[in-house]
């Protein structure tokens, strides 16, 4: 990805949300030429020269200090998820001696899935910062059961389901997250931060290229320039078997594998998706154990 042009986007697509209004700042005359701040009024408030400013919103990065980031960040109102993306930028905009490849493993160690399966009650998987599920507990199967039958989304493939291509790539997805549009916007956001920690990341390029020539809407939401983490909150899904459930999620980093995250999915006790996910429970181990027979009926035959 070309870290000039991300940097050049990003810094002006923040700079034209803000109004003088909101940046403290008196609006002068009545025919502004610019949409949100001019380059001289966020150079005035991050405590830096036009000149100098002017450089960094053309791409140049290179060699600025934190405190000069930290300057900007606040002239712009960026928030953290914002921040760290800038920060990102930055430091790919560094020697390239600092850009190293990352590799992200393609299955979790045996005891990360043993820590899924432990989990009994509650829908739990792992994906990695391309939003591929790497692993899933019993319940996680079959909640995602949708995307996981999704050609779309690459599980029928020979290789694995990623849940940003049934957002954006399988008419399906409409139906089963009931919030389409906020769950779509988030997850282009995620996949431009994660962009910004990992440039060089080539599958995580192809994703994006693919998606961008496919998918008109994830354009729209690329070009827009925004960033999210994905840490906590609530989803709401409508499952085939079981119908509307309204979970809250937690996302966590694994520390042993950073590039990796659990997800687990919750209910709030007493309530219409609790017993959803009861109901669900024993789906999943309905199909289980008819899968386990038709496996065993045809290892018998051969």
């Amino acid at each position: 990805m070309d870290n000039h042009a991300e940097i050049r986007d990003f810094l002006a697509s923040r700079r034209a949300r803000i109004t003088p209004g909101q940046a403290g700042l008196p609006a002068y005359g009545g025919n502004r030429r610019v949409k949100g701040l001019r380059r001289e009024e966020v150079a005035l408030l991050a405590g830096v020269s036009i000149d100098y400013y002017v450089r960094m919103e053309r791409g140049n990065l290179a060699g600025v200090s934190d405190r000069v980031l930290e300057g900007v960040a606040n002239a712009l109102q960026l928030d953290d998820a914002e921040r760290e993306h800038l920060r990102s930028l930055a430091q790919a905009a560094g020697p390239t001696t600092s850009r190293r490849p990352r590799q992200a493993p393609a299955a979790v160690r045996p005891v990360i899935q043993q820590v899924l399966d432990a989990i009994a009650d509650a829908p739990a998987w792992v994906r990695n910062t391309r939003h591929d599920i790497i692993a899933m507990n019993l319940m996680a199967t079959a909640l995602y059961f949708p995307v996981l039958q999704s050609a779309a989304a690459g599980a029928t493939n020979r290789r694995p389901a990623n849940t940003t291509r049934f957002i954006y790539l399988d008419p399906a997805a409409r139906d089963f997250f009931i919030d389409f549009d906020r769950i779509a916007t988030d997850a282009a956001a995620m996949l431009r931060l994660e962009a910004g920690r990992h440039p060089h990341d080539k599958d995580l390029i192809t994703l994006v290229g693919e998606l961008s020539t496919q998918s008109e809407l994830f354009s729209q939401h690329w070009a827009s320039q925004n960033v999210t983490f994905h840490r906590s909150g609530r989803k709401r899904l409508r499952h085939p078997a079981v119908g509307e459930l309204d979970l809250n999620f937690e996302a966590m980093e694994l520390p042993s594998d950073p590039a990796l995250q659990l997800n687990i999915y919750t209910a709030d006790p007493d309530t219409p998706t609790a017993d959803g996910l009861k109901i669900l429970a024993t789906w999943a181990a309905t199909r289980s154990a008819e899968s386990a027979t038709i496996n065993a009926r045809s290892a018998a035959s051969e």
